[in-house]
């Protein structure tokens, strides 16, 4: 979060995607942006982040298990409940 701050950065958050050979990179499923706030301190910006991590990959896993997911290629396409593969 510090390097954030440090070059200015007035968007942060967090990103849920697939893991591909690369580091830090592949298709993304989800991402949440929280903003930067003037007076933001690394732990102060890290401390309103956490909490929509952890909403986003919740959400992330459950459209996953859902069957609600398609990667192709460095694409992903969320499904709609209907055109999803949910299995009982």
């Amino acid at each position: 979060h510090r390097a954030v701050i440090d070059a200015g950065e007035t968007v942060s958050g967090c990103t849920v995607h697939f893991v591909d050979d690369q580091y830090d990179h592949g298709p993304i499923l989800l991402q949440k942006q929280v903003p930067v706030l003037p007076d933001d301190t690394p732990e102060t910006l890290a401390a309103r982040i956490l909490p929509e991590e952890h909403r986003t990959y919740v959400k992330a896993v459950a459209l996953v298990a859902d069957g609600r997911v398609r990667v192709q290629g460095d694409a992903v396409e969320v499904l709609s409940q209907e055109e999803g593969e949910v299995t009982p």
